[in-house]
């Protein structure tokens, strides 16, 4: 009885603080309604921050990755349930859903507009940073891994088990798992091994009652719908098991620099060309981006490969030079690593950083302002469609540059309906375009400029619809400000996302949450006639 006297006396304190932050009474109800669900044992006290809770404000901010979200205008969730048990989960979803409020979802915080912790009407956070489990089976060579944890996290504990094994997803190690792997979950192995979703075979998910289902009692429509489709349209990811594959005890990585006056534009017509067809083992991204020349005040465009191959550098050089010859690879532009060691490399960090950082979780937020979009190539851009493409970066001096990632390999041999994610074969490239800054102020100027180079880049990429990629979330696509998702404005995001899968996904979401309780700005709508 004392345990259950100290959980009530905490909650009332929570109750009054919060009504002298709002007089919704909603929200008060919501409160009570945690405490009338959850046993005392499992805390849920400590799980929930208000505004006016001391940490409130450096919990929330700790995994906003964007400064464009930490502005005074940005709406904060009316609180933060921080949960750290399966029980405060299915809690936040009963409760939100009989009293009314939203929730918003985040495992990472790395969506590109924000959407996992910021809703322009009332909504509650569900954070689930604090559920990270990882539970490695080398022997089966699969895991079960909670939506809460990182890549890195991930990384570290599969090669704590094995130097022979590893997970095809992100090069970012403090993306969350949930988000990440449920909207596709895209890396440097999918030429050899394909999506995050590719190689997923079960997952846990809490739906719209509080229910957590597996593959075999969600069944195989919800199965196939979140992945690719996005986890926070059809219900709460809780954990995903996955299936390790293998990578050699030596790979090789390789970085390159060519700018326009060392001939970058016949290298990147030729990479055009060539990635998609390089062997399976190799991946070799390219990325254009503005920097300065050698004279003063004058910019150039420098072109950057950077490569991830299963195999040592002999082989390696073989290859590129036999298949990608105007690269010129050298020896000194290759580096040969443990699987493990490469995704210190690809997360940018200096040489010889240890492995230790995989594992560090943010403590304050990141300030700088960003803005990402992205399209799909299927035909090879002419030279003098590059040039006209440099000439497009060079017109203003700012800190933009754009990511072109290789498909081909394994992509062309998935179906487009394997998985809610449909951009598969015949696709060259995907391209990321982003841009940063550090004053508030360029907020307009640099998002319109970023849109005036996307508009420019409208003859080279897909058409009808003009396909995008749902791990780079972009609000200028379509959305709904108000969060009530209407069928035909969701479907145009939905076709660019999605493509013919949009209305198999509006189908499972009729079937598993007909009263659209899980949505947001860019969710799936149940299906309408």
């Amino acid at each position: 009885m004392a345990s259950i006297s100290v959980a009530f006396t905490i909650l009332s304190v929570l109750l009054s603080s919060v009504s002298l932050a709002t007089s919704d009474p909603a929200f008060d109800n919501f409160l009570q309604c945690l405490h009338n669900h959850i046993n005392p044992s499992d805390a849920i006290s400590e799980a929930i921050f208000t505004p006016a809770s001391s940490s409130f404000e450096s919990v929330l901010q700790a995994y906003i990755k964007n400064g464009r979200f930490l502005t005074p205008t940005t709406p904060k969730p009316l609180a933060i349930i921080a949960a750290g048990h399966e029980s405060h989960v299915q809690a936040t979803i009963i409760c939100a859903k009989f009293h009314g409020l939203q929730i918003r979802i985040r495992s990472g915080g790395h969506d590109c507009e924000g959407l996992s912790y910021r809703s322009n009407t009332p909504a509650v956070l569900l954070d689930m940073f604090n559920l990270r489990s990882i539970d490695i089976d080398i022997q089966n060579e699969t895991a079960w891994v909670q939506a809460g944890a990182t890549l890195g996290e991930l990384y570290y504990s599969i090669a704590n088990k094995s130097k022979v094994h590893a997970f095809p997803a992100g090069v970012c190690p403090t993306i969350g798992v949930g988000g990440h792997v449920s909207q596709g979950g895209y890396g440097n192995m999918l030429r050899k091994y394909g999506l995050s979703i590719d190689n997923v075979i079960d997952a846990q998910i809490m739906n719209a009652n509080g229910t957590i289902l597996d593959r075999e009692t969600m069944g195989e429509d919800l199965f196939w719908a979140i992945r690719g489709g996005g986890g926070a349209s059809f219900g709460v990811i809780l954990s995903w098991k996955i299936k390790l594959v293998s990578v050699p005890e030596i790979v090789t990585v390789i970085h390159v620099d060519r700018f326009l006056e060392q001939g970058a534009t016949d290298i990147v017509y030729q990479w055009q060309q060539v990635a998609h067809n390089l062997d399976n083992d190799l991946f070799i991204r390219a990325m254009p981006q503005v920097v300065n020349g050698s004279r003063p005040n004058e910019k150039t465009v420098k072109v950057s490969f950077i490569g991830f191959f299963l195999g040592q550098m002999d082989r390696l050089l073989q290859l590129v030079n036999e298949s990608f010859p105007l690269l010129g690879l050298k020896q000194n532009e290759c580096k040969e690593l443990s699987w493990i060691e490469s995704t210190i490399f690809w997360a940018d960090f200096p040489n010889g950083t240890s492995i230790d950082v995989l594992l560090n979780r943010p403590s304050k937020p990141v300030t700088a302002f960003y803005k990402t979009k992205s399209d799909y190539v299927k035909n090879v851009i002419p030279k003098e469609g590059l040039e006209s493409i440099w000439k497009m970066m060079l017109l203003r001096d700012w800190n933009m540059r754009m990511e072109w990632n290789p498909y081909g390999g394994k992509m062309n041999e998935i179906s487009e309906t394997e998985t809610a994610f449909p951009h598969r074969s015949g696709y060259l490239f995907k391209i990321q375009y982003s841009t940063s800054w550090a004053d508030e102020a360029d907020i307009d100027n640099q998002i319109n400029w970023l849109r005036d180079v996307c508009a420019g880049m409208e003859t080279y990429v897909t058409k009808n619809p003009r396909e995008v990629f749902m791990n780079y979330r972009d609000l200028d696509i379509g959305s709904n400000p108000s969060n009530q998702t209407d069928f035909k404005n969701a479907e145009v995001y939905g076709h660019k996302f999605f493509k013919n899968n949009f209305q198999r996904l509006t189908k499972v979401k009729a079937a598993v949450d007909p009263d659209n309780f899980f949505k947001h700005e860019q969710s799936i709508p149940p299906y309408s006639v």
